[in-house]
């Protein structure tokens, strides 16, 4: 079946609202991982060198709403530049399902196309743009770092 996500935008919404419950993981289902995420999130599309180069899309949530169910034995974290964010992937497939962004120390970034198709349906995603390649002016005016508060 063909996957359908709905995008509109907005920018202005910091409030956890209702939580849903959704896992998701990588490829080979060696990392497996539950989240509570708003059922209207917000998908930050960043431009930065790493995040554009493997289109990579994220939802930050705080790191009390995230558990790694089973594989953290097999994630491998890269780290660049200002050693900050902590891009971790599974050694077996590669694919990084979440990681743990330079703009929000104390949250996860979860890809959106790593969450199980099952849980899709409660999800209504909007898009929003985070520039990266100007990372140091943009998160002084970005709502970014908010979203891994309770």
């Amino acid at each position: 079946s063909k996957l359908q996500f709905l995008y509109f935008i907005d920018i202005n919404s910091n409030s956890m609202g209702d939580l849903v419950t959704v896992k998701g993981g990588c490829h080979c289902k060696s990392v497996r991982w539950s989240a509570q995420i708003p059922s209207q999130a917000t998908v930050w599309d960043c431009n930065c060198s790493i995040c554009l180069m493997k289109n990579n899309k994220h939802i930050i949530v705080p790191d009390s709403l995230f558990t790694i169910l089973s594989g953290s034995d097999k994630l491998k974290c890269y780290k660049f530049n200002t050693m900050k964010a902590q891009h971790l992937f599974c050694n077996i497939c590669g694919v990084q399902s979440f990681y743990k962004p330079r703009s929000n120390p104390d949250g996860v970034g979860i890809n959106p196309v790593c969450i199980d198709t099952d849980c899709l349906h409660t999800l209504s995603l909007s898009y929003s743009k985070f520039d990266g390649q100007n990372w140091e002016k943009h998160i002084k005016t970005s709502t970014i770092t908010k979203l891994s508060k309770l």
